[in-house]
């Protein structure tokens, strides 16, 4: 195994931050205690729970009694779902969690453009009376790509008014799932226009299993774990002291760090980005072009007629870590949807990476893995007969 490495796969996996880490410690250690006990301990204890839950409120432009604490964005995307019985709708790029909820009951799957942006169109024309939530993502943690949720926000809205005026009592809801998002890009409830909005501790440097549903005063949740009545009723279950703690503490040093971070790593993304163009004329990138529309840490690359899995393994041995597109999809090394929805051929979706960095990278970091993909790729393609 090679010496040097590269880890490059920052959107499947974070570490926890040093200092959330830190905020966490005394929770799993000497302030154990369950905050629903009725003693001093335990109140205070709870004290603090709120005191992490107002702070990620406070970093969101939401008050904390709007926040239900989840193990997770997916568990938070299936509560936003559950809130409603009728059709739902979803842009066809979104993560498997929100597939899975919409496909679950009556749908449309809305088309996205060659650049993985929902086509606002196509989700106007698709809007009818009975349809109760729309989900499009913040942005896609596969190829980048910075979605119009405003602009789907005030479709959203004037359908909603149009019922209003027509006397109809259907209700409708936009959900936006932001947690690739927010490590880079302020999240706030007030400009978002949406419903309900998802977090993940996961992917802002915080602990796993970790996440938060924010709904507006306009929705009513519906409880998808039954118990002692922890989270007003909706999510029953002992609080994850330590974990929220953690969130709090991420998102604060997100909040700190995000504007000069986001510079930094679209520098790097485009430093690697050039290099590779510059040995590969076939490679395609995938996602917005410009800039301000894609996620500035995500690059995603392919390879025509190559086979991404042994891409990465073969990166591997060369100590760079990389992934091929969501961590749920790439696990099951299967064809991305998101591609797919795209319209990316699969012979060239099938030598697709996507490359994440994070805070630690470097530019060594990068130009040793620009390096090593050049290697790897050039054999490949020699193995197999491919012009690149």
């Amino acid at each position: 195994m090679a010496t040097t490495q590269a880890y490059l796969d920052y959107g499947a996996a974070t570490p926890v931050a040093p200092e959330v880490l830190e905020a966490m410690l005394p929770y799993l250690t000497e302030r154990f205690h369950n905050p629903s006990a009725p003693y001093a301990l335990a109140r205070g204890v709870r004290a603090d729970l709120e005191q992490a839950r107002a702070t990620l409120a406070q970093l969101m432009g939401a008050r904390p009694g709007q926040l239900t604490l989840t193990a997770g964005a997916t568990e938070a995307n299936n509560l936003a779902f559950a809130c409603v019985d009728g059709p739902v709708m979803c842009d066809a790029a979104e993560h498997e969690s929100v597939l899975a909820c919409a496909q679950a009951r009556e749908h449309v799957l809305v088309g996205v453009g060659p650049d993985g942006r929902v086509d606002l169109s196509q989700l106007s024309q698709a809007l009818t009376p009975q349809t109760q939530l729309v989900s499009v993502e913040l942005a896609n943690g596969e190829v980048g790509a910075i979605q119009p949720v405003r602009e789907v926000g005030a479709l959203v809205a004037a359908e909603r008014q149009r019922r209003l005026e027509a006397g109809e009592h259907t209700p409708l809801y936009l959900h936006t799932d932001a947690s690739q998002a927010v490590a880079t890009m302020a999240v706030n409830v007030s400009s978002l226009g949406a419903d309900l909005v998802t977090l993940s501790a996961a992917k802002v440097y915080g602990p796993k299993q970790v996440g938060l549903l924010w709904t507006s005063d306009d929705v009513r949740l519906r409880p998808l774990v039954r118990g002692g009545g922890q989270e007003g009723g909706v999510r029953s279950g002992t609080e994850n002291v330590a974990g929220v703690v953690g969130f709090a503490r991420a998102m604060q040093l997100a909040a700190q760090r995000r504007k000069e971070e986001a510079r930094r790593l679209a520098g790097l993304r485009n430093r690697l980005q050039r290099q590779l163009a510059g040995q590969f004329a076939s490679m395609v990138v995938s996602g917005p072009r410009r800039d301000k529309l894609r996620l500035p840490g995500l690059l995603h690359v392919s390879f025509p007629g190559l086979d991404a899995a042994r891409l990465v393994i073969a990166l591997e041995r060369r100590g760079v870590s990389v992934g091929t597109g969501s961590a749920c999809a790439a696990s099951r090394m299967q064809v991305s949807h998101v591609l797919r929805a795209m319209g990316v051929p699969d012979e060239v979706a099938r030598g697709s990476l996507r490359i994440t960095l994070g805070r630690p990278t470097t530019e060594e970091e990068i130009d040793y893995a620009a390096d090593a993909i050049r290697q790897v790729v050039c054999e490949e393609a020699a193995r197999v007969g491919v012009q690149l």
